[in-house]
């Protein structure tokens, strides 16, 4: 957890079906038992957070889903009227079906309106003037969308006018790429295309953007059973179509020696080509998404 500690803005982002979602999870939980007060914000995602948390299915307001840990599943219609009401000082302006139907038309708004919302969180403060979360972890889209998300920030600071979008923008984009603030956590399977994806993912987050990257997390790693001499035995032995138990035997433990193998390739590409040594999260050969599961892979981390 030193990779995240003292940033107040922790963007979870990776290949589509990597667990994003188990990793951010697993990360509020474990700041949680930090003592720190936590919002998990989700993208206009399919909700199975609550699942993991054992709360109430989350929607588009903040909620309490765990002690310590709030959770809300932005949609960008509704984080662009919150953004009227709160920049615009007019929530009424997007009761017009054509302002909505314009703001839906500009490219990369809908983006921004819910990037810019996660971001708005970590601004906001309670009566007595603290903090209402001391971090906004930010359950990002997918790679390609993701990336297309965390370039309008800085699309918007390089084109558009002077005036209040672009103020906001320039805020965020600042905190952005401020390492004491902000990390992105980039979340990977120890397989071929994952692997692969997550390193260009890492060179777009350096070299295009010049974000912090905080941390890389391998999901689901096997337990090695088998050395690298047997697993190439094993490798050889591959039947077919097994028909007697030994054959089914010997299948098995080809087939996982295979899995290995190509677990053993992926980690050692991720830590000769990462800037940071991956961390990792094992394989749960029970249902990940349950509260016990996230308490579990919590304490991994």
């Amino acid at each position: 957890m030193s990779a995240l500690e003292g940033r107040r803005f922790v963007i979870v982002t990776g290949k589509g079906g990597v667990g994003k979602t188990t990793v951010a999870a697993a990360h509020a939980l474990a700041l949680a038992a930090r003592g720190k007060r936590v919002l998990v914000a989700m993208c206009n995602a399919k909700e199975r957070l609550s699942a993991m948390l054992g709360s109430d299915l989350i929607g588009s307001e903040v909620s309490l889903a765990a002690p310590n840990v709030w959770a809300v599943n932005m949609t960008p219609e509704q984080a662009l009227e919150e953004y009227g009401a709160l920049a615009l000082k007019s929530k009424t302006l997007f009761d017009n079906k054509y302002v909505r139907t314009f703001f839906r038309a500009v490219p990369g708004m809908q983006e921004w309106s819910l990037l810019g919302k996660a971001w708005w969180h970590t601004t906001e403060t309670l009566a007595d003037g603290s903090r209402r979360f001391d971090v906004v972890i930010l359950d990002a889209p997918a790679t390609g969308h993701g990336l297309d998300m965390l370039r309008v920030p800085k699309v918007i600071v390089d084109i558009v006018p002077p005036g209040m979008l672009r103020r906001d923008a320039e805020r965020a984009w600042s905190m952005f790429q401020d390492p004491a603030a902000t990390g992105v956590v980039l979340v990977t399977l120890p397989e071929e295309m994952p692997t692969t994806e997550t390193l260009e993912l890492a060179a777009a987050l350096e070299n295009e953007l010049a974000l912090p990257i905080a941390q890389v997390v391998v999901n689901c790693v096997l337990p090695p059973l088998f050395s690298k001499v047997e697993r190439a035995s094993l490798e050889a032995l591959r039947i077919a179509s097994p028909s007697t138990p030994g054959d089914a035997a010997i299948a098995a433990a080809s087939s996982r020696a295979v899995r290995e193998r190509v677990q053993a390739e992926s980690l050692a590409r991720l830590a000769r080509e990462l800037p940071i040594s991956p961390a990792f999260l094992p394989l749960l050969f029970e249902d990940a998404a349950t509260p016990h599961a996230m308490r579990e892979l919590a304490k991994r981390l």
